[in-house]
């Protein structure tokens, strides 16, 4: 909803939460949840206690999701926010990050083809073997013979592998 809202500005137009997440595509919720943190500041009306949104701060809520798209923690913008309004440069401090950011990325993606690939070799290597009951000593033969840390165990004998952990 757009209106005059009783605020300390006289002549803006403002929007409340509501109207603003759905401008935005996100939900009042989330929208309270940046205000909950520090990363919003809307005005709050004199006469009903609503919280209103003016350009500036909508254009703040637009830079938050623009940062949350590129992987920027809530705390990161945080600290990109509270930079600026420092009257400092964000740049530096936004490149250190995203170099971190994007670091983490492809170790997470080397990590899942390393994953992908152990992944593989077990349904190659299971996809021959029988199914078995479960007993006092095994739950799933397939996991439990499964070579986790040691390429050099025989897989055959987990007693040997047990004795290596």
């Amino acid at each position: 909803m757009t209106q005059a809202c009783g605020c300390k500005r006289k002549t803006h137009t403002m929007k409340t939460i509501s109207a603003v997440a759905r401008g935005f595509g996100v939900s009042p919720d989330a929208v309270r949840h940046y205000i909950k943190l520090g990363l919003l500041n809307p005005l709050r009306s004199e006469l009903n206690g609503y919280r209103y949104f003016d350009v500036a701060e909508a254009n703040r809520l637009d830079f938050i999701l623009s940062a949350k798209k590129l992987g920027f923690s809530l705390k990161d913008i945080g600290q990109i926010l509270h930079t600026a309004e420092q009257g400092d440069t964000p740049c530096p401090l936004v490149r250190e990050l995203i170099q971190k950011k994007l670091g983490e990325i492809k170790e997470e993606i080397a990590e899942s083809q390393r994953l992908a690939s152990r992944l593989e070799v077990a349904c190659e290597k299971w996809s021959g073997l029988p199914d078995r009951m479960p007993s006092g000593d095994s739950i799933c033969h397939l996991i439990e013979t499964w070579q986790t840390n040691a390429p050099d165990l025989d897989i055959a004998n987990p007693e040997e592998r047990h004795e290596r952990c």
